[in-house]
C-alpha cells in the first residue's frame, strides 16, 4: 500500500519538465557567451593514407575567418589523455574516412562552414581495411585480457553427443546512437582556467579527459552539463570535438562554439559495431542444456581496441555444464566503436534468445517452459549466489498479462485478413551496481519554512535524475519535494559516478540518502537532546532555531556486495503483424516485465523502459548503418536513410514492475533500468516474426525483403 507521506515510489512528474517544454533548459550550446566565435570541423575523404598537403589559402581570405587549424599548427596534445577515437589533429596520418583533419574558426557558423569547403587537401592514399565481410575471415584474438576465452567443461564434445543440436549464426549491423542533441561544446578560457559547456554522461570523467588531453591541471577545467539531449553511451566517453573546441578558443583568444552536424555524427563519436555471432546449443531430449558455445567475430579501429561483450549474458542466463564464450576481432579503417545502450547484452541477447526459441521449436517445447527448465540457482559464471533473480516470475507474470496461452506453437496459424500474427518472448539481464559518489546538502530556514539545496556532479540524460534525487531528499529530510532544489551537471559540485551502465540512480540516490542521514545525525548532535522518536532534519532545523546548516557525504557500495551476483532481469513479450503481400512488419503489442529492485519513480522508470523497448524495435526492424567498402564511408548519412522507429512502427507499449526488495547491491535496493529496456527486445520481435510467418531471420534488421 502506498505511503502518502513518502515521495519515493510515486510517479511524480519530472521537476525539470516545464523548463524543457518551454525551451528554458540550457543544453551545451545554449549558454549566452559574449564575443563568441564558431568552429566547423572538416574531415578526411579517404579511409587510409597520409595528408601530403593542405591548402587553406582561399579559406583564410574569406570574410570573418579567424583561423584555420590543422596538424601543421595545432598545439601538442596528449593523445592518451582519455578521449576516445583519436582525430586530435596531431599528425598527417589518416586512419578512417571522416577523420577530423582541421577546423575553421570564424565570426559566424555560416562563414566557418563556407570557408571549410574551400580547404583543399592532397593525400597519399593507402589500401584501406573497409570490407568487414572479407576481414572477418582474418579476425584474430583480442588484445584485451577481459575478452579471453571463457571455458567451462568441454563444450565441443558435449555438443557432439547431445540428443538435440542447434548450430546457427546471427548477424547484427553497425548502429549509431543519434541522440536528438548532437555532440557540441562551448569552450571559454579565463587565463589558465577552462570552462566547457558540454553534454557529458560522466561529468568528472569529461573533466579528467579534457585536462589530461590538453595538458592542464584537472582543477583548471570545469564541465557544465545540467541538461543532456540524450547520449545512450556516446556521451559517456568523450571525443575529440570537446578538446578541439578548447584548442580553437585558445588559438583565437575567444570563446568558441563547436557543434557537430547530424552527418558528422556518423564518423565522429563511435557506433555499435557489427557482430557475427555463432551459437551452438546442445540439449537432452527433454530440454536440459548440456552445451553452449557463443563465438563472436567483430571489428575495431586500427589504433585502438573496443569490443562489446556479446557473450556476457550467455555466461549466466542458463544452467549449462559445458560452455565456451569467445571473441575474434578484425582491425578496420573505421572510427573506434563504443558503448551503446546495453553494450554487448542487447546484441548478445538477440543471438542467445533467438537460439533458445529455435531450440524450443526443435524440441516441440513452449519457449517459456524451456527457459524455466534451465534456470540456474546461482550465477553459472562465477558460482556466486544471486542477490535476487526474478526471471521466472517475469516470465510467468508476463505470460498471464500478455495472454501467452493464445499463442499457436505452429507458425502461420494465426491470420486476420492480410496479416499473419505472431507471438514472441525473450529474456534479458543487466548488472546492478553502485559506484562511489558524493553529495552535499544545504538547509535554509526562513520562518517556519525549511528548504534544501542538493548538490552533486551527477548527470541527467533526460531520464529523471533531478526528480528521483528530489524524491530521495524529500523522504530523507522530511521536507516537501517542492521545497527542494537539485543542482547537478557541474564538475565544481561533489564528485559522482556517471549516467552509464545503469549505475546512475543507485549511485546518486544512495549518496543523497547518506547525506540526508548524516545531516540529520549532525543536527541531532548539535541539539544535545534525546528524542523518543527520531526527528527529521526539517523538524530539527525548526526546533533548534537554526537558519543555515550543510554537510557533505560520501557513499560506497556495501562491503558484502561483491559476495553476490546482482542483476536486473526482464521478460519481453511481442505481438507482431506481418502483411502477407508486402512483408511489412508492425509491433502491434509489446510488454516488458521488469525486476529491478526499488523503483524510485514508476513514471520516469517506465519511460526509460519504453524508450529502450522502442530502440529495440529499431534494432529489430529498421536501424542499420552501411559502410561502402570501396571508400570506407557511411552510405547512410542522415535520418533520411538511417531509420529510427516512429509511431507507426509501435503499437501498444506496456511495462510491469515486479515488487522486489534486494538491499545486497546497495543500501536502498536500487538496481537501475537504463540499459535493461533494450536487452532481449530484438529477439522477442524476431521470435514473433517466426511464429507469424515461419521465416527465421537471423540477420538484423528484419526488413520486408527478408520475410517475403
Amino acid at each position: 500500500m502506498e505511503d502518502k507521506n513518502t515521495s519515493i515510489g510515486k510517479g511524480i512528474d519530472r521537476i525539470d519538465g516545464l523548463l524543457k517544454v518551454t525551451g528554458k533548459a540550457n543544453y551545451a550550446t545554449d549558454y549566452p557567451v559574449k564575443d563568441m566565435a564558431y568552429a566547423v570541423i572538416f574531415k578526411s575523404t579517404i579511409a587510409a593514407g597520409t595528408i601530403k598537403r593542405i591548402d587553406s589559402t582561399e579559406a583564410r581570405r574569406q570574410m570573418g575567418v579567424l583561423a584555420v587549424i590543422t596538424h601543421e599548427n595545432a598545439p601538442k596534445l596528449n593523445v592518451k589523455g582519455g578521449l576516445r577515437g583519436g582525430a586530435l589533429l596531431q599528425g598527417p596520418e589518416i586512419l578512417f574516412h571522416g577523420q577530423h583533419i582541421g577546423m575553421v574558426v570564424a565570426e559566424s557558423f555560416e562563414q566557418a562552414t563556407a570557408a571549410a569547403k574551400l580547404v583543399k587537401v592532397d593525400y597519399e592514399q593507402a589500401p584501406g581495411k573497409t570490407d568487414f565481410d572479407k576481414l572477418a575471415t582474418e579476425a584474430t584474438t583480442p588484445k584485451g585480457r577481459e575478452m579471453a576465452d571463457v571455458v567451462k567443461g568441454d563444450a565441443a564434445s558435449a555438443f557432439q553427443n547431445a540428443a538435440v543440436k542447434l548450430e546457427v549464426t546471427y548477424h547484427t549491423p553497425i548502429e549509431h546512437h543519434h541522440p536528438m542533441e548532437p555532440h557540441s561544446s562551448i569552450a571559454v578560457w579565463e587565463g589558465e582556467k577552462l570552462t566547457l559547456y558540454n553534454g557529458s554522461q560522466i561529468i568528472n570523467g569529461a573533466q579528467s579527459a579534457a585536462a589530461n588531453t590538453l595538458n592542464i591541471k584537472p582543477e583548471n577545467v570545469r564541465i557544465v552539463s545540467p541538461y543532456i539531449g540524450g547520449g545512450f553511451g556516446s556521451k559517456g566517453g568523450q571525443w575529440a570535438n570537446m578538446a578541439l573546441a578548447a584548442v580553437a578558443a585558445k588559438m583565437v583568444n575567444r570563446p568558441v562554439k563547436l557543434a557537430l552536424t547530424r552527418q558528422q555524427m556518423f564518423n565522429s563519436v563511435g557506433f555499435r559495431q557489427q557482430n557475427i555471432q555463432k551459437l551452438n546449443l546442445g540439449a537432452t531430449a527433454d530440454g536440459k542444456l548440456v552445451s553452449l558455445a557463443h563465438q563472436t567475430t567483430t571489428h575495431t579501429a586500427i589504433a585502438e581496441e573496443y569490443i562489446e561483450g556479446c557473450g556476457e549474458g550467455s555466461k549466466m542466463m542458463y544452467e549449462v555444464p559445458n560452455s565456451l564464450i569467445s571473441y575474434k576481432v578484425a582491425p578496420m579503417n573505421l572510427i573506434l566503436p563504443t558503448y551503446t545502450r546495453g553494450p554487448g547484452h542487447s546484441t548478445g541477447s538477440f543471438a542467445l534468445e533467438s537460439a533458445m526459441d529455435e531450440l524450443a521449436y526443435a524440441l516441440k517445447m513452449d519457449p517459456i517452459e524451456l527457459r524455466i527448465k534451465n534456470y540456474p540457482e546461482k550465477d553459472p559464471s562465477n558460482g556466486k549466489p544471486w542477490s535476487s533473480r526474478t526471471t521466472i516470475k517475469c516470465l510467468q507474470e508476463g505470460a498471464k498479462a500478455f495472454g501467452w496461452n493464445k499463442r499457436k506453437a505452429q507458425p502461420m496459424m494465426n491470420k486476420v485478413g492480410d496479416e499473419y500474427i505472431g507471438y514472441g518472448v525473450a529474456c534479458g539481464t543487466y548488472p546492478a551496481r553502485q559506484r562511489p559518489s558524493s553529495a552535499k546538502i544545504k538547509l535554509s530556514r526562513s520562518g517556519g519554512k525549511v528548504t534544501a539545496l542538493i548538490e552533486i556532479a551527477a548527470s541527467d540524460l533526460g531520464t529523471g535524475t533531478f526528480t528521483i534525487l528530489a524524491q530521495t531528499a524529500a523522504d530523507g529530510l522530511g521536507i516537501p519535494i517542492n521545497y527542494i532544489t537539485v543542482k547537478l551537471g557541474d564538475s565544481d559540485l561533489p564528485a559522482a559516478a556517471g549516467s552509464v551502465g545503469s549505475v546512475g540512480a543507485s549511485s546518486f540516490a544512495n549518496a543523497v540518502n547518506e547525506a540526508c542521514e548524516k545531516i540529520t545525525n549532525e543536527l541531532l548532535a548539535k541539539s544535545g537532546k534525546q528524542f523518543f522518536v527520531r526527528p527529521t532534519a526539517n523538524q530539527l532545523m525548526q526546533s533548534e532555531n537554526i537558519t543555515e546548516f550543510e554537510t557533505k557525504a560520501d557513499a560506497q557500495p556495501p562491503a558484502e556486495a561483491a559476495q553476490y551476483s546482482s542483476h536486473s532481469f526482464n521478460a519481453n513479450f511481442a505481438e507482431v503483424r506481418v502483411n502477407a503481400h508486402t512483408g511489412m512488419i508492425k509491433v502491434s503489442r509489446f510488454l516488458a516485465v521488469v525486476g529491478a529492485g526499488k523503483i524510485l519513480n514508476p513514471k520516469t522508470a517506465r519511460s526509460q523502459i519504453i524508450g529502450g523497448n522502442i530502440w529495440g524495435i529499431g534494432m529489430a526492424l529498421t536501424e542499420e548503418s552501411i559502410v561502402d567498402p570501396r571508400w570506407g564511408n557511411f552510405a547512410t548519412r542522415s535520418f533520411a536513410d538511417y531509420h529510427v522507429p516512429v509511431n507507426m512502427d509501435a503499437g501498444k507499449m506496456d511495462v510491469i514492475f515486479l515488487n522486489e526488495t534486494d538491499t545486497k547491491p546497495n543500501k536502498m535496493g536500487i538496481k537501475g533500468v537504463g540499459e535493461l529496456g533494450i536487452v532481449g527486445v530484438a529477439a522477442a520481435i524476431a521470435n514473433a516474426v517466426f511464429n507469424a510467418t515461419g521465416k527465421r531471420v537471423r540477420d538484423l534488421p528484419i526488413t520486408p525483403d527478408k520475410v517475403l
